[in-house]
């Protein structure tokens, strides 16, 4: 974070991980992705507006617009109050424009007894989004006239941001030996019937979170690994039902490296890992499934592998990039994008993990959805997190059809976990 002398004014860089997003963004697609707390009462929205402009202060990160330099677009402090607080919409995740929403990069909105927030990937993961919410929502609970405390994801407002919070980790492995792991080998893609510009079709399962990791454990495995395996293997067997084509199948899944590396950041501290598998080699079970993902993840794990990782991520930042004007670099970035992109990729499956919340907060919180941003090419994107003993698995398809939610439900069900479905459609 850079400050000017005499002035109020501050400034950051755009994270290693958000500098390609503003080059993505087109009037059609963003980069977006959105985290919802369902509480135990309806939501008073004038108390939500308060609480925004109570947190916003001990989150300067995200107190930011957008601005475009020469060379890079960055971030400053946003001279508006808040964003202003929405009620909520059918469509979520929709394309952001720098110059809408008081121009700060992430949105709130509520809904009977919901309250939710949606970030630009340039500004923050789901680890700083979640963050944010859980802060937000205890800060709301106070307004209300309840006792809420701080740990875990609700932060201390009264406190001021410590710089570890603020600053962007990956430059900390500038130099290391740089190994992508990237494949720009193409896969299989579900196609379905295209719904409509800026629609798209939410189909939530909720699920005891302790049932889910049961049934992980009898493979050896964690959450993560088994669901993301079932949701592979759905795709292997509608592959299998569509064509005599034997493409990989690869799942995208990010890694948050924030433990890992000790790390505290709200700001992007993430990889994105895939795993592919290739069907040409015979048939596959899903335990096998289960294997290949467990094992894959596990590999790549280390602080060696990641550091190696980000070392690579920071090379396509230094090169010749770096001398391009802003205009070449996300005509460049867009191209990039448009050729090789999510081709690489059948699906993602985003898990932000278990949220930790203050006790006495914890009667007022039924569950929370994370909603992974919509695709351009990969029809279904994933997105998983849990709070208490409530586990939800959630996808955002830009497509009329949902055979793969059905065959990754059903799979769970006959595997003995419980599942309850809602829906938008």
């Amino acid at each position: 974070m850079a400050k000017n002398k005499g002035q109020n004014k501050f400034w950051f860089k755009l994270d290693n991980a958000g500098k390609v997003f503003p080059g993505q963004n087109t009037s059609r697609w963003s980069n977006i992705f959105r985290s919802t707390l369902i509480m135990e009462e309806k939501i008073d929205p004038a108390l939500l507006e308060q609480a925004v402009k109570d947190v916003l202060p001990r989150f300067p990160c995200f107190d930011v617009c957008i601005k475009s330099g020469f060379f890079w677009f960055y971030l400053e402090k946003n001279p508006h109050d808040a964003p202003p607080v929405c009620e909520d919409i059918n469509n979520p995740c929709y394309r952001v424009k720098f110059n809408e929403n008081n121009r700060f990069l992430f949105r709130v909105f509520y809904r009977e007894n919901r309250i939710s927030v949606e970030f630009f990937h340039a500004l923050t993961d789901g680890a700083g989004a979640t963050t944010f919410l859980c802060t937000l929502a205890a800060q709301y609970l106070r307004l209300c006239g309840h006792d809420i405390g701080v740990g875990g994801n609700v932060l201390d407002i009264t406190e001021p941001a410590p710089e570890s919070e603020l600053t962007d980790p990956f430059y900390d492995y500038e130099g290391k030996h740089g190994r992508s792991g990237r494949s720009t080998r193409k896969v299989y893609h579900y196609r379905g019937t295209p719904l409509p510009t800026h629609t798209v079709g939410i189909i939530t399962g909720i699920m005891p979170t302790d049932v889910v990791l049961k049934k992980a454990k009898e493979y050896g495995a964690t959450a993560t690994e088994y669901l993301s395996a079932v949701l592979l293997y759905c795709f292997y067997e509608q592959q299998k039902k569509e064509t005599r084509r034997e493409d990989d199948l690869s799942v995208q899944i990010p890694v948050s490296l924030r433990k890992p590396f000790n790390r505290k950041t709200l700001r992007n501290f993430t990889l994105t890992y895939s795993i592919r598998i290739d069907p040409s080699l015979g048939e596959y079970t899903l335990e096998e499934f289960v294997r290949q993902i467990m094992l894959n993840l596990r590999l790549v794990n280390n602080t060696k592998n990641l550091s190696a990782m980000v070392a690579s991520n920071l090379k396509l930042e230094k090169g010749v990039m770096r001398y391009l004007p802003l205009g070449l670099k996300n005509l460049g970035i867009n191209i990039s994008f448009r050729l090789t992109g999510e081709h690489s990729t059948t699906v993602l499956f985003s898990n932000v993990g278990k949220l930790n919340i203050p006790a006495e907060m914890e009667r007022h919180v039924q569950r929370l959805d994370f909603l992974a941003g919509p695709g351009k090419i990969n029809g279904v994107r994933v997105g998983c997190g849990s709070i208490k003993n409530v586990l939800t698995v959630s996808f955002l398809d830009i497509c009329k059809e949902t055979e793969i939610e059905r065959r990754f439900f059903t799979t769970l069900v006959k595997a003995g976990i419980p599942v309850k479905i809602e829906s938008n459609r």
